[in-house]
């Protein structure tokens, strides 16, 4: 089910808002539908242009990290195609 939610903006705000919105081929209302959907789910708010990192992308860097300090789960670098085929192929 759908609802209504009236905000007040600065229309210039707004109107910027909507053009970058429009500039990525979506509606305002969609961004600002996962802006709120990451608000639920992170419980979190960001002011900032700096990429944030999720905690679960934070944890699967850092399990990355321990893998690669232990050379697990770690596959040699290949010189061509058909070295890392051969090589994905005798796994």
């Amino acid at each position: 089910m759908k609802t209504i939610i009236n905000i007040k903006s600065d229309r210039d705000i707004k109107e910027k808002a909507q053009k970058i919105a429009k500039n990525l081929g979506l509606p305002l209302s969609t961004l600002i539908n996962a802006y709120l959907r990451q608000l639920i789910r992170n419980e979190e708010i960001h002011f900032s242009t700096a990429p944030m990192m999720t905690k679960e992308l934070e944890e699967t860097i850092t399990i990355a990290m321990q893998d690669l300090k232990a050379k697990k789960n770690v596959s040699p670098t290949f010189s061509s195609k058909k070295v890392m085929n051969d090589y994905l192929d005798s796994l």
